[in-house]
């Protein structure tokens, strides 16, 4: 899954409008227009491979527009800030955060569960709802800040399912 992917599926799982996609990316600091998000909202041609109907000609996805993990982190810093409201920052730390190099699908679970105020256990609810069992160990590794000892890596398969919980809890 890349960031693509991740974007599209959370923003159908939480039922973002156009206008807000293009709000909660100015919030994180992302200068964007409509164009630009539904642009970054088309699937890649990696999608389409092996599907039925015929070969997909590359003129199709001109209009395809990659999200990197620096773009990624700013719209999840957005949708904190979408959801919450803007914090004040106390003195000495800087107005936004500092990016990261952590996994993207790391941040999408740690800024989810603070955007919408979920607790762990909610999480492993929503997990559950997908049909994925997860143990609070194994939630609690994939939220710990990269480089710890206990750190683990967020598979596709977390991700995909969160994801899909999210929608399934939120979209009723």
């Amino acid at each position: 899954m890349d960031n693509n992917d991740l974007l599209i599926r959370l923003r159908y799982a939480l039922d973002i409008k156009n206008h807000d996609m293009v709000e909660i990316f100015k919030l994180g600091g992302v200068k964007t227009s409509k164009e630009d998000v539904m642009k970054m909202l088309t699937k890649t041609p990696e999608d389409y491979d092996g599907q039925p109907g015929g070969i997909v000609g590359e003129d199709e996805f001109k209009d395809y527009l990659s999200v990197s993990d620096a773009t990624f982190e700013s719209f999840l810093n957005g949708l904190i800030i979408f959801k919450r409201g803007k914090q004040e920052p106390k003195p000495g730390q800087p107005d936004k955060p500092a990016l990261t190099n952590e996994p993207s699908k790391n941040l999408l679970l740690k800024k989810v569960k603070i955007a919408l105020q979920l607790t762990s256990e909610d999480m492993l609810e929503i997990l559950a709802l997908a049909g994925v069992t997860v143990t609070k160990s194994e939630m609690s590794a994939m939220l710990r800040k990269e480089g710890h000892k206990n750190y683990s890596v967020c598979g596709d398969r977390y991700a995909r399912n969160f994801l899909k919980g999210l929608g399934l809890k939120y979209r009723k």
